[in-house]
């Protein structure tokens, strides 16, 4: 098994950080130095990814804008003594062969993916989703990769979350363990009651998948929303094929949401080089402040 191309679904409408996401997609939105979705781009990269596919909806034209050359501004930064900076905008275009496709009607994250059936073949997969970031010493989508060649099988990211959140996301049934952090999945279902509930842990944010899921999403009814749930096609795939639930090792910052991003804004800030150290004194100043 290995795993060469990825699939970013980025066709929501944002509608938790309006009104930033009216005119500009939150994939967009500035993570520090870059938007959020070069981050993610890169986790694929970095895991072996070779294609990516970005499934977007009108007003998403700024992503493909945003990977594609810019010439003019390429040469004005040379022409102005800015090499480093005309190389940074020039390797953007450069670190993966980006592809958009539109799903053209909101019919949930199951729709969005088999429509990425003609890209993918009958190769196994990857998904990212757009607004997920993960932060880790080896890249989320990596340790999944490995438990997925390793086993021979579909594999999804899994952490433990209070009872609070399960109710939000997929809760997952554990079987045998296969390796460190690798579990056998049994069963999983979408944003559970808490007598529901297989456990306390949930499906975050990435996925290896095999082209199996597309023969059962072209079958599976609307769910949740009336909208097509993944979450139901990889119900249906644990019955007929192996899945591992990977419990990965890092952070993961929702960014769709105010506070997730507000908290993944601070963390990579106070890593970067030239910000870091400035902004540390910065909080603690303010901190100083308020308790004063």
């Amino acid at each position: 098994m290995k795993v060469r191309k990825a699939i970013i679904p980025a066709a929501g409408l944002g509608t938790r950080l309006l009104p930033n996401t009216k005119s500009i997609p939150k994939e967009m939105l500035p993570l520090v130095d870059k938007p959020v979705i070069q981050y993610i781009v890169e986790e694929a990269v970095s895991a072996g990814v070779e294609q990516i596919l970005i499934i977007t909806n009108r007003g998403k034209t700024p992503i493909e804008d945003y990977f594609d050359y810019a010439p003019d501004l390429e040469e004005r930064l040379l022409a102005d003594g800015k090499e480093k900076d005309a190389e940074i905008i020039h390797r953007v275009a450069d670190m993966a062969d980006v592809l958009f496709l539109r799903q053209k009607e909101t019919k949930g994250l199951g729709h969005a993916v088999w429509r990425a059936k003609s890209f993918v073949g009958d190769e196994p997969f990857a998904i990212l989703l757009g607004d997920d970031i993960m932060l880790g010493k080896k890249p989320v989508l990596k340790q999944l990769v490995e438990a997925a060649e390793a086993n021979d099988c579909s594999a999804v990211a899994i952490h433990e979350v209070p009872d609070e959140l399960i109710v939000k996301y997929s809760s997952v049934l554990l079987e045998e363990k296969l390796s460190d952090r690798v579990y056998r999945i049994g069963d999983m279902n979408e944003k559970p009651a808490l007598e529901e509930k297989f456990s306390n842990y949930a499906i975050l944010g990435r996925y290896v998948l095999t082209s199996s899921i597309f023969d059962i999403l072209a079958h599976t009814a609307p769910g949740r929303n009336n909208e097509i749930q993944l979450t139901d096609g990889m119900k249906e795939l644990v019955r007929h094929e192996m899945m591992c639930g990977v419990d990965f090792e890092g952070r993961r910052y929702d960014t769709g949401n105010l506070k997730g991003y507000l908290e993944a804004i601070i963390e990579f800030a106070l890593q970067d080089e030239e910000a870091g150290e400035w902004l540390k004194q910065f909080i603690l100043e303010k901190a100083r402040s308020f308790a004063d």
